[in-house]
């Protein structure tokens, strides 16, 4: 009961922070250098936790921009997730998302603008080509955020892997980061509407660089970032 009220209370606080918000983001997208951007979208993206009650925590330090580019891998779970990692990242970042989220009016267009790569998952060749894409930024330097389950948790669990993210990590030869998002299931699920306030911790793990996986297969690489994960998620704070 309580989780409902304060719902109907926090949506129209968020969305009166939200919608003006995406003028902010045309005028920074279409004024500043793309490698700039993210001074200004780490408070952006902590201020759209902040007005849903959510109140952010960082477990050890993310990667110097010098040692990249990176592909961030991390464990899907509420729609605070990439606000979360872009809070804290300090260099321009961009991510492979769900072409669903390109048909919000508005937003779809901004994010597009600012980078991110549509992908259809559920057609392979045009996967495929979304993630030739990205492997092309990235062989120029771009590092990139992508979820290896694909979609957000129901339940809190892990889900399987997609082998999409590891392709592109062995054919580029890129670090990965394993994140570890907690906090996220209590705070919105993704079959529910309403919103619980509350501490999301993110947890940047060990980077991965390309020596550590340059002789495993697809599969094994799937096992090792998995396993990495989970001993953040697991791990006592």
């Amino acid at each position: 009961m309580l989780k409902t009220v304060y719902s109907f209370i926090i949506w129209p606080i968020w969305y009166a922070f939200f919608i003006p918000s995406l003028l902010i983001l045309f005028l920074l997208i279409v004024t500043v250098p793309r490698n700039n951007l993210f001074y200004f979208i780490r408070p952006l993206c902590w201020m759209y936790c902040f007005f849903a009650g959510q109140w952010l925590r960082k477990i050890n330090k993310p990667p110097k921009k010098e040692d990249g580019p990176y592909l961030y891998m991390f464990n899907h779970v509420s729609m605070f997730d990439q606000f979360m990692i872009g809070a804290y990242v300090t260099h321009y970042i961009t991510a492979v998302a769900a072409i669903e989220i390109f048909k919000y009016p508005i937003f779809g267009f901004l994010i597009k603008k600012y980078g991110v790569i549509p992908i259809v998952r559920q057609k392979i060749k045009k996967a495929i080509g979304s993630l030739n894409l990205a492997e092309k930024a990235i062989r120029q330097g771009t590092s990139f955020l992508i979820s290896p389950e694909g979609t957000r948790t129901l339940t809190g669990k892990i889900g399987s892997f997609k082998k999409g993210p590891f392709h592109l990590a062995k054919n580029t030869n890129v670090t990965i980061v394993p994140i570890a998002i907690k906090g996220g299931l209590r705070a919105k699920k993704k079959n529910d509407w309403r919103i619980q306030p509350g501490i999301l911790t993110i947890v940047f793990g060990k980077p991965i660089e390309s020596s550590e996986y340059l002789n495993l297969n697809i599969s094994e690489l799937q096992d090792l970032v998995l396993k990495r994960i989970v001993e953040l998620k697991n791990k006592d704070l």
